[in-house]
């Protein structure tokens, strides 16, 4: 083999596997969870996946598993794109339809809760992958049972706060709301609508206004617990045992199939308004709900590329790969005629 075939040949192969990654690039995957009002799977995680204190995080552990838990930043649809309603059946909103997270549907008013009273508020969302996109908040009708399961017409129909691209400070979303009056025990409902995908993720926080009307133990007297946030450490102590990639970078396998329980206390209600309106998931701001000390649209942190980034790695694989197979054919061709 001459010098010169020698170095074709080794030009070729060594593009190939450049085409290769070219072709698997892609967006990174966005995780996160609410923590002010801490979310279920939050706090069921701060507690401890493997040993939580709580008789709701312990009964949706033994329900779905510790491993939920330590992926407690996943709980997603990861082509929503906007369909939260078609794709989430009522009984279903707290896991997003996923059986992976079936514990944090169990109907109980014991569930953690986070103090919260009507006025503005500063809502804290962790990102550890954070990407652009739009937060929605709903919050339970007045009316509310936590003993049944969350259907979407105990939400009200559109959203009290509503945000596009919050700053993200120390690894969080924080973010303007004023919250309605409400009192007793209730739900917050949020969805993050990522806009550089179809990629959504949701949360169910339990709150109390004032006095607490249903958070004590089945068949007890002892008080909910009140929710905490996990820290920093116990993120990065649990990071290990999490099977979601929280770099951002890569994710993981979410294709499990939805939950297809038809137990009649997690059944679809049929009279939903058709008022309710569907979230949207980008542009406008609720009226009376822009963020104001916590602006929208600047310094979002983000980690990997943008919605063209497959795209742009797509086409220069492609162009790596046409060059590879020309370059092979005209030192196979030289050859011959040798």
């Amino acid at each position: 083999m001459t010098a010169r075939r020698r170095a074709a040949t080794v030009a070729t192969l060594g593009i190939a596997p450049l085409a290769l990654a070219g072709l698997a690039a892609s967006p990174a995957v966005a995780h996160g969870s609410m923590t002010d009002p801490v979310s279920r799977v939050s706090a069921c995680y701060a507690e401890g996946p493997e040993s939580p204190q709580s008789a709701a995080c312990k009964a949706a552990v033994a329900a779905s598993g510790a491993q939920a838990f330590y992926d407690w930043n996943e709980v997603n649809i990861a082509n929503a794109a906007g369909n939260h309603k078609s794709l989430i059946p009522d009984g279903k909103l707290c896991s997003a339809n996923r059986d992976k997270y079936k514990g944090l549907d169990l109907p109980r008013a014991d569930w953690p809760a986070s103090k919260l009273g009507a006025g503005n508020h500063t809502f804290h969302y962790k990102g550890t992958a954070p990407h652009k996109g739009s937060f929605e908040l709903y919050i339970t009708k007045e009316g509310y049972d936590p003993s049944k399961p969350l259907k979407w017409s105990d939400l009200e129909a559109q959203p009290f706060a509503k945000v596009t691209d919050p700053k993200l400070v120390n690894g969080e979303y924080v973010f303007d709301g004023t919250v309605p009056s409400r009192s007793g025990r209730h739900l917050i409902y949020s969805i993050w609508q990522r806009s550089d995908s179809p990629e959504a993720f949701y949360t169910c926080s339990d709150v109390v206004f004032g006095q607490d009307n249903g958070g004590s133990t089945p068949g007890g007297s002892e008080p909910a617990p009140v929710a905490s946030a996990p820290s920093e450490e116990q993120i990065e102590e649990g990071a290990d045992n999490s099977t979601v990639d929280h770099g951002g970078h890569g994710g993981d396998d979410h294709s499990e199939a939805p939950s297809t329980s038809t137990d009649d206390d997690t059944g679809t209600d049929t009279d939903t308004p058709e008022t309710a309106a569907q979230p949207e998931t980008k542009g406008e701001t609720a009226s009376g709900n822009t963020p104001q000390a916590n602006g929208a649209g600047e310094n979002l942190a983000e980690t990997g590329g943008d919605g063209n980034t497959s795209y742009v790695a797509i086409g220069g694989a492609a162009v790596l790969a046409a060059g590879a197979a020309v370059m092979f054919a005209t030192t196979r061709r030289k050859a011959l005629r040798r």
